[in-house]
């Protein structure tokens, strides 16, 4: 039997919903993925609170609240404590991703489902990973590696590759072919064959014009607005897809001396645009070499202004500018309040740069044809005054001495447990106090005039003759050099550092923006005032896609290249969800999968899979060849067992039996193709074949995506009559090969 693997959705199957599923590997379970929605709607999380005790392993894709929005919660309220990995610019601007969505609703409401320090604490058990590093899982997850790969559409955007006994499961969600300015394509074209491929289908069903032709509407659109005198506000995610625009229009005001204004406004959007700074590396190979060549950094930015109040913004003169502005949903932060004051001019253009999730203000607006008017609720913080202040300041004062009484009775309880503990009744002194009669009338009055001074949360027990305060005797270690230390007493530990670094509510490297900093440090009394408003909608509304996901035909390409033995799809309307799952039964493969919440579909690979031992006198006879990294070789062994009752192969006892060649390779015809050009053979491509000379015709047969358990090997048909170019054409083609 092969590696067991189970696939549990617990969000984010058949809608577009955020992702959220349990992967059993062998008994250890992974949590792919933690998304919320900008909604926060905790019924959406009741699937993982059932299972989150039993998580051994969180992995964790992009730095959305669509992929990891939900860990604080799970975390602080659902029991969620296995450790998490990503890739370092997941766990960064995820980590302030949550701080301004925090922020964002904290100025305008009681919002009490998570703090600062839930998301610090939460984002504490993360370890950051490499691309392509291997992680070999200890305990539970033993003979388990995972290593996060490419997968474009967003900074650190991780495919997970999860590897136990040579089987290969893959998630790939959200992933992107498509180079772009700040990221490179996604790499999951490069596995081939998995046992099991998990991957969504969110974009199955649409498709995408040129980048060119895309990026120039886009452009030509926002300038029409300007030059007519008027605003656009792009609401976009806090550290994800609008580092793309930026550098859109970074670049293209640069090149074109352009003086329009433009604004990033976030909570942390200096924060999140020094960490960027510190990812080139991350990026895309032209942002690294331009920086290994000319010491620039792309996000240097010279017409891009960093604003985190919008008080900022209200200050600015008078004038068309460009606001990109969090939250990308309209149902908070400042593109909500942002969008209730521009949407009433007809001059005035919002530009979504990417579907709003289902039942958000974004989402009504980007219907077809848009609402003309909209109901928005305006929320804000102002200072209590007047009755309301003395009202709270009683409340507080009232709290305040619950709370000192409480402790006060805590202590006087904790105090007579310790002196009660402490007594020994070995000790004659205590057994003359207890024992000895209050024969004396000064004896007691004297010992109640003491304890009446002694009134600040000391109690003296009952058993005692005077009043003493507490003694705990220092039981230190000596030697004789003198006290015994401890080195590791003095070492601050790596969590202990993070922890120091994110005071003031969490910024890592305790530099949190201004404003977020003077809202956490405020406080006033204060209360959160609401009024219902509907805006007219005379503004323009467009919607380009500056997703950064793969469209339908990419995807339907891109799978077939991989080819998986099983295919499981995730995230994407019901429409979407049926026509790729009925695409990749006729062209994929026999085995796809789609699993509604809750349901668990077992696709544990059909392979057998053992382990066996080597012995030493098999090893010593074995000759192997080199094959890239790797070395091969063919064995002719009996199988027997070690005295642990392991499997071990051994020599076989009579000459071992011919075997037919086998040779073993991959081998490019476009490669062979120059191969046999240097050699002097005229040789040219011919209806998808290799003609070599006059006679001799190369082809393959077979594909690497056709069907069956034993798919994906092909063969190379040589054809042609059996000349002496023939033979010498075969023997080259022979020798790009390894013959065992």
């Amino acid at each position: 039997m092969g590696t067991s693997v189970q696939v549990t959705p617990l969000c984010g199957v058949y809608n577009e919903i955020p992702l959220c599923y349990l992967l059993s590997i062998d008994g250890f379970n992974f949590l792919v993925d933690c998304g919320w929605n900008d909604l926060f709607d905790t019924n959406l999380l009741q699937p993982l609170s059932r299972i989150s005790s039993t998580i051994d392993a969180v992995l964790l894709s992009h730095p959305d609240t669509l992929h990891l929005g939900a860990l604080p919660y799970a975390m602080k309220h659902l029991g969620l404590s296995a450790p998490v990995f990503s890739t370092e610019p997941v766990y960064r601007l995820g980590l302030l991703t949550m701080y301004d969505h925090y922020l964002s609703r904290k100025q305008v409401s009681d919002f009490d489902l998570f703090s600062l320090d839930d998301i610090d604490s939460a984002f504490q058990s993360v370890t950051r990973l490499t691309y392509s590093q291997n992680h070999h899982l200890t305990g539970k997850g033993e003979g388990i590696v995972i290593a996060p790969h490419v997968a474009g559409h967003l900074l650190g955007g991780t495919v997970w590759k999860i590897t136990k006994d040579g089987e290969d499961v893959i998630y790939a969600v959200d992933f992107n072919h498509r180079k772009e300015r700040h990221l490179n394509g996604t790499v999951l074209e490069s596995f081939v064959r998995p046992a099991v491929l998990i991957t969504d289908a969110y974009n199955a069903l649409n498709n995408q014009p040129s980048r060119r032709q895309r990026d120039q509407e886009f452009l030509d659109r926002i300038l029409k607005t300007l030059r007519g005198d008027g605003n656009v506000l792009l609401p976009v995610d806090t550290a994800g897809r609008v580092l793309e625009l930026i550098l859109i229009l970074e670049q293209y005001w640069a090149q074109n001396h352009l003086t329009y204004p433009i604004y990033f406004l976030t909570f942390v959007a200096s924060s999140t645009i020094d960490y960027v700074k510190s990812f080139l590396e991350w990026m895309s190979d032209s942002i690294a070499k331009s920086f290994e060549h000319t010491r620039d950094n792309a996000f240097l930015l010279k017409h891009v202004t960093l604003l985190i109040n919008k008080n900022e913004l209200e200050q600015v003169p008078d004038g068309p500018k460009i606001v990109l502005a969090s939250m990308a949903s309209l149902e908070a932060g400042f593109s909500h309040d942002i969008f209730a004051e521009w949407a009433t001019d007809v001059k005035n253009l919002v530009l979504f740069t990417e579907r709003g999730q289902f039942a958000t203000l974004a989402r009504m607006l980007q219907a077809d044809p848009p609402p003309k008017a909209v109901k928005v609720t305006m929320r804000k913080r102002v200072p209590l005054v007047g009755e309301e202040l003395r009202a709270y300041e009683e409340e507080q004062n009232r709290i305040k001495k619950e709370e000192a009484l409480k402790a006060s009775l805590t202590k006087e309880e904790d105090l007579k447990a310790s002196h009660a503990s402490d007594v020994n009744v070995s000790d004659p002194m205590v057994i003359d106090a207890i024992t000895a009669p209050a024969s004396s009338d000064v004896t007691v009055p004297h010992g109640d005039a003491h304890r009446d001074i002694f009134i600040d949360g000391f109690v003296p027990p009952s058993t005692s003759v005077a009043p003493m305060f507490p003694f705990f005797e220092n039981s230190s270690e000596w030697d004789d050099f003198g006290e015994i230390i401890n080195p590791d007493d003095y070492v601050i530990k790596e969590e202990d550092m993070d922890q120091m670094s994110m005071h003031v509510g969490g910024d890592p490297d305790g530099k949190l923006d201004e404003g977020a900093a003077n809202l956490i440090l405020d406080s006033k009394p204060s209360k959160v005032v609401s009024n219902e408003l509907t805006v007219q909608v005379k503004c323009s509304l467009v919607y380009m896609d500056f997703e950064g996901r793969s469209d339908g035909r990419s995807i339907k390409s891109i799978l077939a290249h991989v080819a998986p033995l099983k295919l499981v799809l995730v995230h994407g309307s019901a429409e979407a969800t049926e026509h790729l799952k009925q695409h990749c039964l006729k062209n994929v493969c026999p085995h796809v999968y789609a699993p509604q919440i809750g349901e668990t579909i077992d696709v544990t690979s059909d392979l057998c899979a053992y382990k066996v031992q080597l012995s030493e006198k098999l090893m010593s006879n074995v000759l192997f060849k080199k094959l890239g990294d790797h070395e091969i070789a063919w064995i002719d062994a009996d199988v027997g067992k070690t005295e642990s009752d392991m499997l071990s192969l051994l020599p076989i006892s009579t000459p071992p039996p011919p075997h037919k060649s086998v040779f073993v390779g991959d081998l490019k015809l476009a490669d062979f193709k120059q191969f046999l050009a240097s050699k002097g053979v005229q040789v040219e491509f011919a209806g998808g074949a290799l003609r070599c000379g006059e006679y001799v015709t190369l082809r393959k047969v077979g594909d690497a995506t056709q069907k069956g358990g034993t798919g994906g090997t092909q063969q190379v048909v040589i054809e042609g009559p059996l000349t002496e170019e023939y033979y010498k054409i075969r023997e080259y083609l022979y020798s790009q090969f390894y013959l065992l």
